[in-house]
């Protein structure tokens, strides 16, 4: 059975090498997966992914999220696949030929994560964007939709709330990924932030959800270490098979 800290994807969202290089050396053994995202990766580029590859005993995760034309991203992503990282991610945005693309220069070296509908954004944003209110009102059906393309695309899974996750397993399959952030703790619940579909790491987890990207609750916690230890214990509960 999969142990509770290997669910834990800890994104290093800071904007420096010696800052992101404390988190790993903490965290290292706590957490089963590094995020490295786009304001990090522009600052220290492949070095620090490699840094983290000699040094700490977990995945990484380069959370860059293309969106282009289909060449750029083919051409981006065989860049990627160099750098031999785990997960990596393609907004499914409008265009299933862009995500084929994505999964083409992959070369199989890494696993592509369509992004279907940011955690952060709710129906009243997609309103706001321009679109119909039959899909504002209706953001898990967009979802759904998404994360088909992205199957349908050849990629290994899809980022996505950990509301659509039991959904889009019983649609697309277990071997399906999904990757969910917005994840909060039971004991931190109520602490406003950008994220508008959120759940605890227990929910996600009994819902299905493979991975579950948690920062701010381990990162501003007094003592981070701990508060990685207590969702991993909290992820242990969720996965318990029930009576």
């Amino acid at each position: 059975m999969k142990r509770g800290k290997e669910y834990i994807v800890f994104p290093l969202d800071v904007d420096n090498a010696d800052a992101a290089k404390r988190l790993v050396e903490r965290l290292c053994g706590h957490v089963g997966m590094f995020k490295v995202g786009l304001e990090l990766f522009i600052r220290t580029g492949p070095a620090l992914v490699q840094w983290i590859k000699d040094q700490a005993a977990a995945g990484i995760f380069l959370d860059l999220k293309l969106h282009d034309i289909p060449a750029t991203v083919e051409r981006a992503m065989r860049g990627i696949a160099e750098l031999a990282v785990d997960l990596t991610t393609v907004h499914c945005g409008e265009s299933q030929t862009m995500l084929s693309a994505a999964v083409k220069g992959s070369q199989g070296k890494v696993k592509v994560l369509g992004v279907t509908v940011l955690t952060s954004v709710s129906g009243a944003d997609l309103k706001a964007a321009g679109y119909p209110d039959a899909v504002a009102a209706d953001v898990t059906a967009l979802v759904f939709h998404k994360a088909t393309m992205a199957k349908t695309a050849g990629c290994a899974g899809v980022v996505c709330s950990g509301h659509e996750a039991a959904a889009i397993k019983t649609k697309l399959g277990k071997a399906f990924l999904t990757v969910t952030p917005g994840i909060r703790p039971a004991w931190s619940e109520g602490k406003k932030d950008d994220q508008q579909r959120v759940m605890t790491p227990a929910q996600a987890v009994a819902l299905g959800a493979d991975y579950l990207v948690i920062g701010r609750p381990i990162r501003d916690a007094a003592d981070p270490v701990e508060a990685a230890r207590r969702i991993a214990e909290e992820i242990e509960q969720g996965a318990m098979p029930r009576a």
